[in-house]
């Protein structure tokens, strides 16, 4: 049997794992040992698992995702998204769609120093969702608007997804970084305009929050202080070359705790949930990683991903044309995997594709999490969607999935515009690599 066939046959068989129920990590790991014992043998496979496990385990680098984690961890449970929330309320809240454009603004910049979606919904909807109901929001914008706005949080950095991204693909997580912070800020002022047009055309969907003062607005800024100073010290820190991504996770897990302690909100108990949650998180995304390349190695050996990309290079296609198809591509597995799953699954075949038709890796960085920001949001999987509907167990997921099209379209004309206009990702970068 030719390798190409055998490869073939290990995609078929991965898929069929995956559809299954089969968790990802498992799926891969299964596929690439088994494919890679039958196209060498047991004592090379079992040197590659260990040489693998060995090599990802000591990298250097990869010691910044668990402390990203952790931070986000322990930023969570501070209770600085609260703080956060009223600050930016007292600004916005009586815009029309006030609460909810305060619920967009306020999960982006608790995104700033989480790096989690799923913590971002699960902070904000619980605690803007009982204020939407009061001030009768309509179910539609006021869940889409905090399911939606959760996907923020995995673009503006610190990001753990581009942190693998970069990790896997060996480029800049610094210069990853700061490509997210223009695009985070647009996409998000894209999510405020949205609602704000829709509650100025229909008053009913967002009535206007309550009233503050100039003096009220004024000192209600100092609440936003805790997240600015911990994001201006990891990413300005970044920026300055003053510490790596890893050094700069360290400094700020240990700002995040400093900041605890001043504020006493510090607990023992919290300290120690906040690290058992980081040490499963990061668990299972090394198993993914790990998973991930001995499946890459056994597609290597059957030449499926170099037939792949010479036969797409070969086509003639225009390089906007295959884009266009890896955005379908993507919407479509964001339909029926998770977002470590399409990352990892997808990258071993497009990131050589990309690179060979001459996008820049760290542009193709920023357009990966774009797309996994609506796997985030798209059914029948929609992670967001579903922790959205365990707040709001009222709400149907059909309205829920109803609330999100109107920002599903906004994430994918923004794709089109960094498509026109790489510099929006790539022009702080570009300034940091001077």
């Amino acid at each position: 049997m030719d390798p190409t066939t055998i490869g073939i046959i290990g995609m078929v068989a991965l898929l069929s794992l995956i559809a299954l129920g089969v968790p990802i990590s498992f799926s891969m790991a299964s596929v690439g040992i088994v494919g890679t014992w039958y196209m060498t043998n047991f004592t090379t496979t079992a040197s590659q698992v260990g040489l693998n496990s060995w090599e990802k385990g000591n990298d250097f680098v990869l010691v910044a995702l668990p402390l990203f984690i952790l931070m986000g961890q322990m930023v969570f449970r501070l209770g600085i998204a609260e703080d956060l929330y009223q600050a930016v309320r007292k600004w916005f809240g009586r815009m029309p769609g006030g609460l909810a454009i305060t619920a967009v603004i306020s999960s982006a910049g608790f995104g700033a120093v989480t790096g989690v979606s799923a913590a971002s919904v699960a902070t904000m909807g619980q605690m803007t969702m009982p204020e939407l109901k009061r001030y009768n929001y309509d179910p539609k914008i006021a869940t889409g608007s905090l399911a939606a706005a959760g996907t923020l949080a995995i673009l503006i950095p610190p990001s753990v997804l581009m942190v693998v991204y970069g990790i896997w693909t060996e480029n800049s997580i610094g210069q990853l970084f700061m490509a997210g912070i223009i695009p985070g800020i647009m996409l998000t002022t894209m999510f405020a305009g949205l609602i704000w047009v829709q509650c100025l055309i229909w008053p009913e969907l967002g009535p206007v929050g309550p009233r503050y003062s100039w003096g009220e607005r004024f000192s209600s800024l100092g609440k936003m202080l805790p997240i600015l100073a911990i994001f201006m010290l990891v990413i300005g820190g970044i920026y300055a070359g003053a510490f790596t991504p890893t050094e700069a996770a360290a400094i700020g897990v240990i700002g995040v705790f400093i900041v605890g302690l001043f504020m006493g909100r510090l607990t023992w108990s919290g300290l120690r949930q906040a690290i058992l949650e980081s040490g499963i998180t990061t668990g299972m995304i090394f198993l993914i990683i790990i998973s991930g390349h001995l499946i890459s190695r056994f597609f290597v050996l059957t030449e499926v991903t170099s037939g792949i990309v010479d036969w797409i290079g070969d086509s003639g296609l225009n390089r906007y044309v295959i884009l266009s198809i890896f955005v379908v591509m993507y919407l479509i597995l964001g339909a029926v995997l998770d977002v470590w799953g399409m990352l990892i699954l997808t990258l071993p075949f497009v990131y050589p594709i990309m690179l060979n038709l001459g996008f820049d890796p760290i542009w193709f960085g920023v357009f990966v999490v774009l797309m996994t920001e609506l796997a985030l949001i798209t059914p029948p999987i929609g992670i967001n969607v579903y922790i959205m509907h365990g707040i709001a167990k009222d709400v149907p997921l059909t309205t829920i999935f109803l609330g999100i099209a109107p920002f599903v379209v906004i994430v994918l004309l923004f794709v089109a515009l960094i498509t026109v206009f790489p510099q929006i990702v790539l022009w702080l970068p570009s300034l940091m690599a001077r």
